[in-house]
């Protein structure tokens, strides 16, 4: 049984339809790397999956069922990461992930959040203000969620590897794979030429005029 099911989804923006008709799964265990160039809908397409945005046409399903019936108990195994970073740059690395955590009832002592940072390049930056932190060293604290959130089975990741140095990418993708070992599944988009040792699915989307 597939976790994540897109039937038939269609979308369109400011009167242009960005794609139609498109269909796929992604079982437990499973990467489907979502591939076009800017304006074919990637962000939009992802954005349907986690159920921000409605399709014009189709369903996007969640252990077969729609998650528009089961949006509570989808939202629990959800983990999506955006072109917005979700924090907060006036509170610094720590107070934002224990904001998060507490917003996601995930429970973690300060002790495992500075462990995360740490594993994350971020030692001694724990307590800088988020703004006086450079743009790379801003997404490594919203990408602390992904060591910090370990029972959401179906991430979806648009573009994150953006701002990352070349240690940061290996980090992120090393998580990426345990995820999948785990069970757990991925949809994903990157500008970068995806290098995560695991066997992939493509989906490609065209610009449509």
């Amino acid at each position: 049984m597939p976790l994540l099911c897109a039937h038939q989804l269609s979308v369109s923006k400011r009167d242009r339809l960005l794609f139609n008709e498109i269909s796929f799964s992604v079982a437990a265990g499973e990467l489907m790397y979502v591939k076009g160039p800017n304006g074919a809908g990637k962000t939009s397409l992802l954005r349907v999956l986690t159920g921000l945005v409605s399709p014009d046409e189709g369903a996007v399903l969640f252990e077969e069922q729609n998650i528009v019936n089961c949006r509570e108990q989808y939202h629990q195994q959800l983990l999506y990461f955006g072109h917005a970073l979700g924090v907060n740059r006036s509170l610094n690395a720590l107070e934002n992930l224990r904001y998060w955590c507490a917003q996601h009832g995930v429970q973690h002592t300060d002790a495992e959040i500075y462990e995360v940072l740490g594993l994350l390049g971020l030692v001694g930056l724990e307590d800088v203000t988020v703004s006086h932190l450079s743009a790379g060293q801003q997404r490594r604290v919203a990408l602390a969620r992904f060591w910090l959130q370990t029972s959401a089975s179906v991430w979806i990741l648009d573009e994150p590897f953006t701002a990352l140095d070349v240690q940061g990418i290996a980090l992120l993708n090393n998580r990426i794979v345990a995820h999948l070992q785990q069970g757990g599944c991925v949809v994903m988009t990157s500008h970068q030429a995806l290098d995560v040792d695991y066997p992939t699915q493509e989906l490609q989307l065209e610009y449509r005029i």
